[in-house]
């Protein structure tokens, strides 16, 4: 209250900021993103034939990098071109949704010191017209505007700060898994190109053999 209407925003702000925060938390974990000895699992699936539509189904829904492992196997039988050009959609989308809410917090840390300058004009505002209209012999009215103008801008800034911070860690987080997804999904599809394209050796013919 102390710090008037402009305080509305930046409490709206602080609550949408703090659940953001803990949903990313819970999303981003580090196993529930790339789980360990997945990918070692998933060779071991391709080295013995074991890529049965139940099997990639239930790595598509595991997890990101089992989705995208998935769409690798899904077009292990065709060329690398075009089993690259899967991986590489399948990870945009995978990315996109690791990267849910982080634009939301990102302008929430953008626009909350606005919102406190705002209520720092709006209560040096009220300062001066309590000046005009009673003088400079009130200073408990000169003293609720300057109030009101420190409390928006701290506010504007406790918000702000940490919001900025946990948009960073995140971002570079999700990056982080980025790199981890791309390194596994390279070691499957060398794995399943190795498979794919080993030339079959040609029988020779009797009579070439009796010729040579």
């Amino acid at each position: 209250m102390a710090g008037g209407w402009a305080m509305v925003p930046i409490l709206i702000c602080s609550a949408i900021a703090i659940a953001i925060i803990f949903e990313r938390f819970w999303t981003l974990r580090r196993s529930a993103v790339v789980p360990p000895g997945l990918a070692t699992q998933v060779r071991e699936w391709a080295r013995g034939h074991k890529l049965d539509p139940a099997h990639v189904q239930a790595l598509r829904e595991n997890s990101p990098l089992g989705e995208i492992l998935a769409a690798a196997l899904s077009t292990r039988l065709r060329s690398r071109e075009i089993m690259k050009e899967r991986v590489e959609d399948t990870g945009r989308h995978v990315v996109h949704r690791l990267e849910r809410f982080l634009n939301t917090l990102g302008t929430i840390a953008l626009i909350s010191p606005l919102l406190g300058l705002l209520g720092t004009v709006f209560g040096l505002i009220r300062m001066f017209f309590a000046v005009m209209v009673s003088g400079v012999g009130d200073p408990l009215k000169m003293a609720g505007g300057i109030g009101e103008a420190l409390v928006c801008t701290a506010a504007g800034l406790c918000v702000a700060i940490p919001a900025y911070f946990f948009h960073r860690y995140f971002r570079g987080l999700v990056a982080d898994y980025v790199v981890d997804m791309e390194k596994d999904t390279l070691g499957l599809m060398d794995e399943l190109s190795a498979h794919v394209d080993t030339p079959m050796r040609a029988p020779r013919s009797r009579g070439t053999a009796e010729t040579a």
